[in-house]
């Protein structure tokens, strides 16, 4: 026979993961969900049946099912411990919550509608990774989004919340089921949340130029907690004098521990976002953008913006590290600042844009890596005691080096003449011979020497570093240009415009090209010119 299924009126009907509307035909083995959470495995005729074991379709393969059939899956949250074919446990735990969280949005989506609340809920995970200043895939979270349909505002809910909620909304629900008047205050109303500010996004900012007295512009994606796109944010990172003025490439450094102890002064100026999703969403919304540096105690907001897709920002906040600790420097080399996109709504409250709070300097920057006591801080002491002894034990790396080629050419003559290879030489010729060596061995260990080698050495490195300096200068224009071709968009309607933008699209990648294959052939001239030069004195200090 033939067994057959037809959803009555708006009942929702979900057959192996999909939402059916009309007649449909049940198979063997085929997995039911009437409702949100009623359901059932259809068991057909034996003439349908196979020996598969049907013990398998328990409650949570139906909800993976469904799931899986709205985009949803383990492999979607990234997931496979490397070098294994299972996914990480932390993420196999935020999949268990997702799926067992689903019936129960469908039920408070079920309510919601009865009830006329207008609201939507869905399910959403949330990437760690977004806050955390490192970029590690830290876990992941379970969030409730909630959108009203009407005004199309917007709210986020923990997971603890959600369901803490969920229990007072079956109470009203069940009193509207029991015919009494499902009506309440507003402050008793669990579907009712007062309008607040939502973080739409984020994006990581490295630091590390600014580690080396290196200016970025950056081009910077803020990206939702599904990794798409929100918005584009144009932010510079510049190092700069006291007094603002901003550092030229003369003042890039090599080394960032020349900073060490020293005051490090920069900029963060916000100039603009580009294609705000958010702001196309709805009227009435804003945008606000925050971010922390270091050790502030609280966050920076920039001022609001209302209704504008293209929000032009321009604020620049400068701050300074009056003495810049190892820390410090050890941060900016290896963290990332995190500038969160903040929706704002009509009714909500504004994010304070104040430095209200902070310690400022008497040119009103912000001062960051202020420690508590700074007399008490040895750290600095110490290492620079520790970079004096590796300077030292490089030099007697050197010195040891030396001695042991000298030793090793003086004991090869010493066998030659013992095995009696003197006979063909003239007597008095071998003894010069190895007496020069023996000169050549005391005056190699001499302190003149020495600092010879050590001077050599200081001068390949400054070399080094100038050809290193040159080359960092010649990558920023570079870059530049990637840049400009990595955000340029082609016109979609003019033909006429389309074949201009090719063509200058064409000139910009052959500048491209050119400029970066200058720049490498530079620094491997430079490179190849020192290392002839160390060869040469290597060949010349050599007997």
């Amino acid at each position: 026979g033939r067994v057959t299924l037809v959803p009555h009126d708006k009942c929702k009907v979900v057959v192996n993961g999909v939402t059916i509307t009309g007649k449909t035909e049940l198979q063997h083995s085929d997995r039911v969900i009437l409702g949100s959470n009623s359901t059932y495995l259809y068991v057909g005729p034996p003439a349908q049946r196979t020996e598969e074991d049907l013990s398998r379709y328990d409650y949570d393969f139906f909800q993976s099912e469904l799931a899986a059939a709205e985009g949803f899956g383990v492999d979607k949250l990234g997931t496979v411990s490397t070098g294994q074919d299972r996914a990480d446990p932390s993420v196999l735990a935020v999949f268990h919550d997702y799926i067992k969280l689903m019936p129960l949005v469908e039920e408070v989506n079920q309510m919601s509608q009865e009830l006329r609340k207008d609201l939507k809920f869905e399910l959403k995970v949330k990437n760690l990774a977004l806050s955390d200043s490192r970029g590690h895939d830290l876990q992941k979270e379970i969030t409730v989004k909630v959108t009203h349909e009407t005004t199309q505002q917007v709210w986020v809910w923990s997971k603890a919340k959600f369901i803490n909620r969920k229990f007072l909304m079956e109470e009203l629900y069940q009193r509207f089921l029991e015919g009494e008047n499902p009506a309440v205050n507003q402050d008793s109303d669990p579907f009712w949340d007062p309008v607040e500010a939502v973080h739409v996004g984020s994006a990581h900012v490295w630091l590390q130029a600014l580690a080396y007295r290196m200016r970025l512009e950056e081009r910077a994606e803020l990206l939702n907690s599904e990794g798409l796109e929100e918005a584009v944010l144009l932010i510079n990172l510049s190092p700069c004098f006291s007094d603002g003025r901003l550092f030229g490439e003369d003042e890039m450094v090599i080394d960032p521990l020349e900073l060490l102890e020293r005051r490090v002064d920069f900029q963060i100026h916000i100039a603009e976002c580009l294609g705000v999703k958010w702001l196309r969403g709805a009227v009435g919304r804003g945008i606000q953008i925050g971010y922390r540096v270091y050790d502030l105690p609280r966050y920076l907001y920039t001022r609001p913006v209302w209704e504008s897709v293209n929000p032009k920002i321009e604020e620049t906040v400068h701050f300074s590290a009056l003495k810049a600790s190892y820390e410090f420097l050890n941060y900016l080399q290896k963290n990332a600042l995190i500038v969160d996109l903040w929706g704002l709504q009509e009714g909500c409250m504004e994010m304070d844009s104040s430095l209200d709070g902070l310690l400022l300097t008497a040119e009103g920057t912000v001062v960051i890596d202020n420690p508590k006591d700074l007399t008490a801080s040895n750290v600095p002491e110490l290492y620079r005691k520790l970079l004096q002894m590796e300077q030292e034990t490089e030099l007697l790396r050197e010195l040891d080096r030396a001695l042991r080629e000298e030793n090793a050419l003086l004991k090869d003559k010493l066998k030659k003449w013992d095995a009696g290879h003197h006979e063909s030489q003239c007597p008095s010729q071998t003894v010069s011979d190895c007496m020069l060596l023996l000169q050549f061995f005391l005056t190699s260990t001499a302190p003149g020497h020495a600092e010879e080698m050590c001077s050599h050495r200081t001068s390949c490195d400054a070399e080094l570093a100038k050809a290193l300096k040159t080359f960092y200068q010649n990558m920023s224009v570079v870059r530049q240009q990637f840049l400009q071709l990595k955000h340029s968009r082609p016109p979609e309607d003019n033909l006429q415009v389309l074949r201009l933008f090719t063509e200058t699209q064409s000139q910009m990648i052959s500048d491209f090209g050119q400029q970066l294959e200058s720049a490498v052939y530079k620094l491997k001239s430079d490179v190849a010119l020192i290392v002839k030069k160390k060869r040469e004195y290597t060949a010349y200090s050599k007997p």
